[in-house]
């Protein structure tokens, strides 16, 4: 029997379970997790084998079958391994067609590293839209209200980094109505000495720093990732604001505030977000935990705890579409453990304990009452089970990977230590089972106050924010390509919702829960469609497997004892 090229794994189910196209076990219509579910004889699905060589050749020819036959064998909601493009909402002509070879994509992460331009990163990357230069001098410079010199951009081999702040009165001031020469300026506004590093009205440095960038010697890893798959040059935060809105745009499309648990109609647009409705930053909220609520709660030791001022979101997420349609997703933070990247051979980095943990401004979904609602709380996970996830071959279709402080890459915390976090997690991706069917997409959630001279374009009062650094890398990405469309974080959604919910969108007007949004980010007229980042016709690429500790031209790295406590447990908003 002919098995189609479509298929990339075969599985042998047990009675009682069918297959999905997304290549997920199912039972009564909802996908089987990575582990932990057996049936009612105590087998796990995905260890169960036939007894005989006929009833197994029997399973394999049903499992084929439902494979290429069945596109709602999980409720409907699994992707169809179909041949034929479909129609979707979005796009300069409002509507376009999908490829259908974007279903080879079966496993989307998303890892977001914190507080960097693209100028700052790769603002000398050949082909791209880098620092205007003549001659590999800069041409451009800005502005430094106390001297009244002018500062141009300059090399900057530094690890740690002070940047500027970055909230939303930040980012209006370093645009300047599109002059783009605020950034030195409010450098040397910023708040010195904050004990909350991460507090965007902070700059992390005795003297601004903001106009320097890494070269490829100070990051090799990052630019090598670059040429080898495709680099985005015109990536623009969501939001023109700091890092919280930013991560609630990555996941939900908006930033609001709410007064009523469960009732979409009571958020309104909160592009700041107010620091009293903030999520608690320790311990992370992970394995099961809701975020706290408004009140008190009571220790391991029986003392009360105030738990006033945590935010209500009640407006929708992309969790509660992917749940409605049985798409499996995971959100991984560092809950206690790092990554032990100490190990010079390392290609993947053992869990180790250390007191870090990832602040709840970079993990908002707790606080989600849909994700509440749906029984989801258990997909918010330690990054270790990403590492067994992708070891195994049984990573979810849709992870959010999102790290603590000391490797974020957050000024203070090293450019190195984020290095190579980031590339233990695409090192763990590379060698695993799944790699053959995956999409990496990284980038940085917003500018950190350092300079970039491309002026972000405006959608809506929320953005676009300045630009960032975005990097795809899959099998299936072309290789050495410069993306110049105009994307956001919410070209990552969409490609989501194109892969495996048929095109449905956050959508007040069809998703069942509407509530007040300004409009429907995914079909943005302006934003690109990252689906051009990939050649789906081309044979899997190889993966590029990289040293954890690459040799850089980077200066005072300090030894993890060195690390700021802050920069370590950032418990502020940044």
């Amino acid at each position: 029997m002919a098995v189609p090229t479509a298929i990339h794994h075969t599985f042998l189910i047990s009675p009682g379970y069918n297959v999905s196209s997304t290549g997920r076990a199912c039972m009564g219509g909802s996908p089987a997790p990575a582990s932990g579910r057996h049936d009612a004889k105590g087998v796990h699905p995905m260890n169960y084998r036939p007894r005989t060589r006929a009833s197994r050749f029997a399973l394999v020819t049903a499992a084929t079958a439902a494979l290429v036959v069945s596109a709602t064998s999980c409720g409907g909601g699994a992707t169809p391994a179909s041949t034929a493009s479909e129609r979707v909402t979005g796009g300069p002509g409002g509507t376009y067609l999908v490829p259908p070879g974007i279903h080879k994509i079966k496993h989307v992460v998303v890892i977001q590293q914190e507080n960097r331009s693209f100028d700052s990163y790769f603002g000398t990357f050949p082909g791209a839209d880098g620092i205007p230069m003549k001659n590999g001098t800069p041409i451009v410079c800005v502005p430094d209200p106390s001297s009244g010199a002018c500062v141009a951009p300059y090399v900057d081999h530094a690890d740690v980094n002070g940047g500027g702040p970055h909230s939303a009165v930040n980012a209006t001031a370093d645009v300047n109505g599109g002059k783009m020469d605020g950034f030195v300026g409010q450098a040397q506004s910023g708040r010195k000495g904050c004990l909350d590093p991460t507090d965007p009205a902070c700059t992390n440095s005795a003297s601004p720093d903001v106009m320097g960038y890494h070269t490829e010697s100070d990051i090799p890893n990052y630019w090598t990732y670059a040429k080898d798959f495709v680099l985005q040059d015109h990536m623009f935060e969501p939001n023109a604001s700091w890092s919280l809105p930013s991560h609630l745009f990555l996941v939900s499309e908006w930033s609001a505030y709410c007064t009523q648990e469960d009732n979409p109609s009571s958020c309104v647009n909160a592009l700041q977000t107010r620091p009293a409705e903030r999520p608690q930053n320790a311990p992370a909220v992970s394995e099961g935990q809701a975020g706290p609520k408004n009140g008190t709660t009571t220790n391991k030791r029986g003392v009360a705890k105030s738990t006033g001022n945590q935010p209500i979101y009640a407006w929708t997420d992309l969790t509660y579409l992917l749940h409605k349609n049985h798409v499996s997703w995971g959100y991984y933070v560092v809950s206690g453990t790092e990554p032990d990247c100490e190990n010079d051979a390392a290609e993947t980095c053992a869990p180790v304990q250390q007191n870090s943990n990832t602040p709840g401004i970079w993990n908002p979904l707790p606080w989600f009452n849909t994700v509440q609602n749906d029984h989801q709380l258990g997909n918010i996970q330690d990054v270790t089970k990403f590492y067994a996830a992708a070891k195994a071959g049984t990573l979810p279709a849709v992870s959010w990977v999102v790290p603590s402080g000391e490797v974020s890459e957050h000024p203070p915390a090293p450019v190195s230590y984020g290095q190579t976090y980031v590339t233990s997690l695409i090192n763990a991706v590379m060698k695993s089972p799944d790699w053959d069917s995956t999409a990496i997409f990284l980038a940085w959630d917003d500018w950190g106050g350092f300079y970039d001279h491309v002026v972000p374009p405006a959608v809506d009062e929320n953005g676009y924010g300045l630009r960032v650094p975005g990097i795809v890398i899959s099998p299936y990405a072309k290789q050495g390509y410069v993306d110049h469309q105009t994307l956001s974080f919410d070209a990552y959604d969409k490609f989501i919702e194109d892969d495996f919910l048929h095109g449905q969108r956050i959508n007040p007007a069809t998703d069942g829960r509407p509530d007040p949004r300004p409009d429907v980010r995914e079909n943005e007229k302006l934003l690109g469609n990252l689906e051009n980042d990939f050649d789906f016709n081309q044979a899997p690429r190889s993966p590029v497997v990289l040293p954890v500790h690459p040799k850089t031209t980077l200066t005072g790295t300090p030894v993890p004892s060195q690390v700021s406590a802050a920069a370590k447990a950032p418990d502020g908003d940044g």
